[in-house]
């Protein structure tokens, strides 16, 4: 039977071209993926299989179920219990339960609401001796005792292999199996599941090598000398060789291999030693984000929520116009070099440099990574109590003057100006004034640090300089932890307050993909990437100029650190150089490129390596040639045609006012614009290694 099935392109929007595949009897068929993740949010695979549930259910119906470690309180809060559909299932698990292990069934409470099968690691926790025996003998991988992740990653791998093998015991007249590994905490279900030759196609995805992690941890000059790593010396002196051999053998063992971007295609094939046979972009749920013309309005409004918070942060210091302010951020997990940090401080210096020549344009930057604190530090709240002490005293002068101006009226007289305000007022309102008088600085950090003086951001900062001066027109604010809408300092939720930036920066050194562009992108929202995350490779490779659609690649893989912190300093403060009217039109193409993100057009890739697994795992039941390309069309945006041919010409050779609009200002009409993407970005491509020499496309920035 050939082999033919893809996502249904019918309900889409004239945006997404058509794919067009016949289709794969589904109902014959039954898809697992598993991963540590599963109803348990550790770090970006639980975004990737949580947005990713709606379209792969949609696809699948109850043929699709996912499965992993069970938590009590996870389960009782994102799950609602019920029965397996499928008496083979119910078998299955039974078989489990009757031998002493828990095993629980429900729906996942998201989107889509698939099916889950979650294992107690504790409750089989009395095997791990035996298991681990069985590990050795099938592929001599030893885990030390100490190593309780690699330990409860053996005990879930072991249970879900006990599984699969139930399933087609019970009835090997069952559908065929399709098992999707995430990876190496789920790897050791995948390989035992192969050495017991359960027939089932596998397929294995990385989202990043362990190793790859820990070189660039490290300060490795990594993709420098990818091909010059001793692998297990490497491994073996940051004592992970055993998670390493659970890593490299899953990747071994499966029918079909993927990783969620080129660059770290390219990482696995040194790390690991397999050539990925298929790259799974990673996508978002873009109508979660989708705000229609409203984005703009929401950015209005999210922003003067952060102006609030700046006019109390820096309060007796607030010589600068909001008004002529822009925000940038920086935000995820706290990787100094990794994610970038640390090339982003030592621009952020120079920018200030540059805009203290010209002297028209303050940035305030802020850092959202979490670090061990003890609270909010005391002159952050004063600040927000000042700011309020302040609104509430204008509001009671205001009210006072409002009725005495009114009595007025009404008897047909104009007030005197200079009597409408009693002495008791102008007290009132000096001492609001002196209230404000600080001889400190603006804090630079919103809390207590616990670790102060070693602190990576904060040593850095005070290398730079960079101290909240009244002469400085860059301002940092560290906010050491994630934002909620119940601080009590900034009170917001993250998405809010990236609606409410100007700008993302995320010059990223190690990201195999990148969520936090991807997210600025939906939003409508500009952002700084680089040539070494996966996101920034997506958006060269289908966007002819990504920077006319507010999407800025640093390159990091092929210029020295110098050159790569004077190009983001200059895209930096390109950037600040553009008017109000520039911006509201670059945020109008950036959220223009919200369906090139969404999963109903990336999860094609998905679905391409499962009809491929099907083919190398069944051959005679499922055909597909190994040498054909991906039937796939794909996004190639052009140049937008309002932006000149010449970069320069749409900019001012110095900064002016954020509230200017220039008559001279390119040509615009967003409906036209739009409708001219939708009908270019028919073009075709493949998912593949990147060809050597690359040709730029015409119109393409030489960024």
């Amino acid at each position: 039977m050939p082999l033919s099935r893809s996502l249904s392109m019918t309900s889409l929007s004239g945006v997404l071209p058509a794919w067009e595949e016949d289709e794969l009897p589904v109902e014959d068929l039954l898809l697992f993926e598993v991963a540590w993740e599963v109803t348990n949010k550790v770090g970006g695979i639980y975004t990737v299989i949580q947005t990713k549930a709606k379209i792969t259910v949609d696809e699948w119906g109850e043929n699709y179920y996912m499965m992993g470690p069970y938590f009590e309180q996870n389960f009782k809060t994102q799950v609602e219990g019920c029965e397996p559909p499928n008496p083979a299932i119910r078998k299955a698990m039974d078989a489990l339960i009757h031998n002493g292990c828990q095993v629980h069934f429900g729906r996942w409470l998201i989107e889509g609401s698939p099916y889950v099968i979650l294992f107690d690691i504790g409750s089989a926790a009395w095997n791990l001796d035996r298991w681990k025996g069985d590990l050795w003998q099938t592929c001599s991988i030893g885990l030390p005792y100490h190593d309780r992740e690699a330990n409860d990653s053996l005990i879930l791998g072991s249970l879900i292999a006990w599984f699969f093998k139930e399933l087609w015991l019970q009835n090997c007249e069952i559908p065929n199996v399709i098992g999707h590994f995430h990876e190496w905490q789920a790897g050791a279900g995948l390989i035992l599941s192969r050495s017991r030759k359960i027939p089932m196609a596998t397929v294995f995805t990385t989202h990043a090598t362990l190793l790859g992690r820990y070189l660039c941890a490290g300060n490795a000059d990594f993709y420098n000398n990818l091909d010059k790593f001793n692998i297990d010396k490497e491994a073996g002196e940051r004592q992970i060789y055993h998670r390493y051999c659970l890593e490299r053998a899953a990747v071994h063992c499966a029918h079909v291999f993927t990783t969620v971007s080129q660059i770290t295609a390219v990482e696995a094939n040194h790390m690991l030693h397999r050539k990925p046979d298929v790259v799974t972009p990673n996508g978002l749920n873009v109508k979660k984000f989708s705000a229609m013309h409203e984005f703009q309005n929401l950015h209005s409004t999210s922003k003067i929520r952060i102006q609030e918070f700046v006019r109390g942060h820096f309060y007796g210091h607030l010589d600068f116009n909001l008004e002529k302010t822009l925000f940038f951020f920086i935000a995820g997990r706290y990787e100094f070099s990794n994610k970038g940090a640390d090339i982003f401080l030592e621009s952020l210096s120079r920018l200030n440099y540059l805009l203290r020549v010209r002297n028209d344009v303050t940035v305030v930057v802020f850092f959202i990574m979490p670090a061990k604190t003890n609270n909010f530090n005391v002159e952050s709240l004063k600040g927000q109590a000042v700011r309020k002490q302040l609104w509430d005293t204008a509001h009671t002068v205001k009210e006072k003057f409002g009725k005495k101006l009114y009595d007025a009226l009404l008897t047909g007289t104009i007030p005197d100006m200079n009597s409408i305000l009693d002495r008791d007022d102008f007290t009132i309102m000096k001492r609001a004034i002196y209230a404000t008088q600080r001889h400190s600085l603006p804090p630079v950090t919103t809390h207590n640090m616990l670790d102060d003086s070693t602190d990576p951001i904060l040593s850095n900062v005070r290398r730079i300089g960079l101290f909240n001066s009244r002469n400085d027109r860059v301002k940092i604010i560290f906010h050491p932890e994630f934002l909620s809408s119940t601080s009590p300092l900034l009170p917001m939720d993250y998405e809010d307050f990236v609606r409410g930036c100007n700008l993302g920066v995320f010059p990223s050194y190690y990201e195999p993909w990148g969520y936090t562009p991807g997210e600025c992108t939906v939003m409508g929202i500009p952002s700084v990437t680089t040539n070494l995350s996966g996101f920034g490779c997506f958006m060269e490779e289908h966007v002819s100029d990504p920077a006319a659609y507010g999407i800025y690649i640093v390159d990091r893989r092929f210029r020295s650190p110098e050159e790569s912190c004077n190009q983001l300093t200059q895209f930096m403060f390109s950037f600040c150089q553009q008017s109000r009217r520039q911006r509201i039109i670059q945020r109008n193409r950036t959220e223009r490129l919200s369906d090139l993100l969404d999963w109903r057009y990336l999860g094609r890739f998905y679905i391409h390596a499962r009809h491929l697994a099907l083919s190398r795992a069944f051959p005679e039941k499922f055909k597909m040639d190994p040498m054909a390309p991906l039937k796939t069309e794909g996004f190639r945006y052009p140049r937008p045609y309002s932006v000149p041919p010449s970069p320069s010409a749409s900019l001012h050779s110095t900064p002016h006012h954020s509230d200017v609009e220039d008559d001279d200002d390119e040509s615009y009409d967003e409906d036209e614009e739009a409708e001219r993407d939708r009908l270019n970005i028919k073009a075709p491509f493949a998912l593949g290694a990147m060809p050597e020499g690359k040709k730029k496309q015409p119109g393409e920035s030489g960024n």
